[in-house]
């Protein structure tokens, strides 16, 4: 049975605190995971979280922050000392290749499992498979700092009135989905699109320390679930302008204006201590639909298709 979720590992921007470690993100989708911004302790959370070195296929850096990025040393040599039985694949800012491999190679370890480097250096699609288009858009940080964006293709779902009327069953309905129609003695040529309607593929994005730009806007647009960082309060927009980051107003405005079905806040700075303020302030600013106010070790599912 296939899974989507997301598995919050930690939630803190800069410093953790006593409730909130610093930022980790797993999201299963299907048989594939994808690990985003590993920050210091990530290790021992995904133990608390019941994940295993195992669940990793990707690993998604935004920047070269520490709290997005110290991690990696442990992380690293998990996968090598658990013997991961598959590939392992690391997405980061190429500006960044330094901090990427100084981290990799932080002490001595006996590498078992092989590590694939995609440094990212201008956006654009990452990769491409049959089940998913993964991609990257820079946002506006004082450091490089890109967005990830998750894309399955459309597909078809059959309609069974329609299968009915043109007296399709069994083995044929399956030929007819991979080959795209199929011939009959009493309809004649059937095509796929006559019998079936498009299934819109789930989205996925995940935006980091970044002020508000257009990249953010085009990473949300239309997606599914959405996490995305509120390091600040609406009252403290010029420090967020200061420092490269988002308010919850201005997040809850962007995923309203992109069309997002649920919208995950995260990246708190420990100033605040009543997390529910940012989902007031995301509230206020428009954004209508499923909201998460993150928490470490919660689980939040993929909305399921419309």
């Amino acid at each position: 049975m296939s899974v989507r979720e997301l598995v919050v590992l930690g939630t803190a921007s800069q410093v953790p605190t006593r409730h909130r470690n610093h930022n980790g993100y797993l999201l299963r989708w299907d048989g594939e995971g994808f690990l985003f911004d590993p920050g210091e302790g990530t290790q021992r959370q995904m133990v608390l979280a019941g994940v295993t070195a195992h669940d990793l296929n990707r690993i998604c850096v935004t920047h070269f922050h520490g709290d997005h990025s110290l991690g990696l040393a442990g992380l690293i040599q998990r996968i090598n000392l658990d013997r991961v039985p598959h590939p392992v694949t690391a997405h980061y800012p190429a500006s960044g290749q330094r901090f990427f491999e100084r981290l990799r190679y932080a002490t001595d370890y006996h590498e078992t499992v092989p590590l694939r480097e995609r440094p990212v250096v201008a956006g654009g699609v990452l990769e491409e498979t049959a089940a998913f288009v993964l991609e990257a858009r820079r946002l506006s940080h004082p450091v490089d700092s890109f967005g990830y964006r998750l894309v399955e293709p459309d597909g078809r779902r059959m309609l069974p009135r329609r299968l009915a009327e043109y007296g399709l069953h069994g083995p044929v309905v399956g030929r007819l989905y991979r080959e795209g129609e199929v011939t009959t003695a009493e309809h004649g040529t059937v095509r796929l699109e006559q019998v079936s309607e498009v299934r819109r593929g789930q989205r996925f994005a995940f935006i980091m320390d970044t002020r508000l730009c257009e990249s953010v806007y085009a990473l949300a647009q239309g997606c599914d679930l959405v996490v995305i960082e509120s390091t600040f309060l609406d009252e403290d927009a010029s420090l967020a302008r200061e420092y490269g980051h988002l308010t919850a107003g201005q997040a809850g405005r962007a995923a309203a204006e992109a069309g997002v079905r649920h919208l995950v806040l995260t990246h708190f700075s420990q100033r605040y201590g009543d997390p529910h303020l940012f989902e007031e302030q995301a509230r206020q600013a428009g954004f209508e639909g499923e909201l998460t106010v993150a928490r470490d070790l919660m689980t939040v599912p993929v909305p399921k298709r419309r």
